[in-house]
């Protein structure tokens, strides 16, 4: 075995070392306390607003997008000719537009099946595949710290004011129930990606992380939430948290937050229609009688942030995949609003391309399992920009300085771990 395999008591330090050295594609994914590094490209799909790219090792295949472009999706992994697979990768929230309105633009998924997999956990590493030559030792370097002020989640931001003064007012006036709106936030520097990841898994309580790099597009974050999990059972589930208030760490403050969240009537019905929605969507694909809620407005603490949480759960009705569960449920209620469709094109009149932001990064397999983490608390890097950014849930109760405040609370989970690069030549 690897060098890799005398470091396994602590898989967070070791995958994110692996990863340091790894060359793009390549994702690095956590759940339930166990690391996947997927990296090196077997097969890549790519899906923009006009069509589907397929490259394989026999070529490359565009498809023009059909009535049910997940079910091509789908078609097109099932068919790469090899007995089981995994795949990882992207969906942009852009996506909403396609499945809802029937149109979108640009970039919209990009999964990759790779040629070598670690799983790494606190008691266990296997390996699939043959690794790549830079992946045979771990890179011992050590991690640098985080520059806590690199950025100010609380500059000031008017446009973001006068977007949520204009959205409550098409709420009142018979508009979408709830609209997320979001705020970018640029980062004025190139941002170490592994040992921000390293940073903020340390300062972080998330249902998933990642830190994944595909060329293109670099990013790393904490997810509070799943869009959606299907086992190859067929069993469904999806976690909405709505409703949000301040974590920080101090016990007292934060059981008097807490208890202003729990008796918060925005807060509530925030929360309530997110889980009403929920059951919704899963009842489209789900066996009739399966959906249930076996969770309900529990508090959930997410790094710098405390959430309504619930669980609604179901099971697959026959002839439906993991993909019409994806499908039917994104994105996030709690990334978009309800319905979904009008908020979405609200959330368009207000804001620049979300991409990944409010998106997924998923995991599927062939043997029907689906794993989609709602991208939140994250930082991105492509075309030479790097940013955070944040968004809050827009109801006829809300205050446009309420809203703002909670973007800044949920930046605090990011922002307070970002590592500079350092300039090249620097580290040895």
């Amino acid at each position: 075995m690897t060098a890799i395999a005398q470091a396994v008591a602590d898989p967070l330090l070791v995958a994110a070392a692996v990863a340091r050295r790894a060359e793009p594609p390549f994702v690095l994914y956590e759940r339930g306390g166990r690391w996947v590094l997927a990296a090196g490209a077997h097969a890549r799909l790519r899906m923009d607003g006009t069509g589907i790219t397929w490259t394989t090792p026999a070529g490359r295949l565009v498809v023009p997008l059909g009535a049910d472009p997940l079910g091509q999706v789908a078609e097109l992994l099932a068919g790469t000719g090899l007995p089981t697979w995994r795949a990882y990768g992207w969906a942009a929230f852009e996506l909403a537009r396609l499945l809802h309105l029937g149109r979108a633009e640009g970039p919209l998924l990009d999964l990759v099946i790779p040629t070598y997999e670690l799983e790494l956990g606190p008691d266990s590493l296997r390996e699939h595949g043959t690794a790549p030559e830079g992946l045979r030792a771990v890179d011992d370097r050590p991690w640098p710290a985080p520059t806590a002020d690199l950025v100010d989640p609380e500059a000031p931001d008017e446009a973001y004011l006068a977007a949520v003064v204009e959205t409550v007012r098409d709420i009142r006036a018979g508009g979408p129930d709830k609209v997320i709106l979001s705020r970018v936030v640029p980062v004025p520097a190139e941002i170490d990606f592994p040992a921000t990841y390293v940073a903020g898994r340390r300062g972080n309580t998330p249902a998933r992380s990642f830190l994944l790099d595909l060329g293109d597009l670099r990013a790393t974050g904490f997810s509070p939430e799943t869009v959606v999990e299907v086992d190859a059972a067929g069993r469904v589930s999806t976690r909405p948290l709505a409703g949000t208030r301040a974590l920080v760490g101090d016990p007292a403050r934060d059981l008097v937050t807490r208890r202003e969240l729990l008796a918060d009537p925005k807060e509530i019905f925030e929360h309530a229609i997110s889980v009403k929605l929920a059951q919704d969507e899963l009842s489209g694909v789900c066996a009739p009688e399966s959906v249930r809620v076996e969770e309900f407005m529990t508090v959930r603490e997410r790094g710098s942030v405390q959430h309504l949480a619930s669980r609604v759960r179901g099971d697959l009705a026959p002839g439906r995949t993991a993909w019409d569960a994806f499908a039917a449920l994104f994105p996030a209620i709690t990334a978009s609003g309800i319905p979904k469709a009008a908020a979405v094109e609200a959330i368009a009149r207000h804001e620049p391309r979300r991409g990944l932001y409010s998106g997924a990064v998923l995991a599927v397999d062939s043997a029907g399992a689906l794993d989609a983490a709602l991208v939140l608390r994250t930082v991105f890097s492509s075309g030479g920009r790097t940013w955070l950014r944040a968004g809050a849930g827009v109801i006829a109760l809300s205050t446009p300085e309420r809203e703002w405040t909670e973007t800044c609370e949920k930046l605090r989970s990011i922002s307070r771990f970002l590592v500079p690069a350092e300039p090249e030549g620097v580290r040895s």
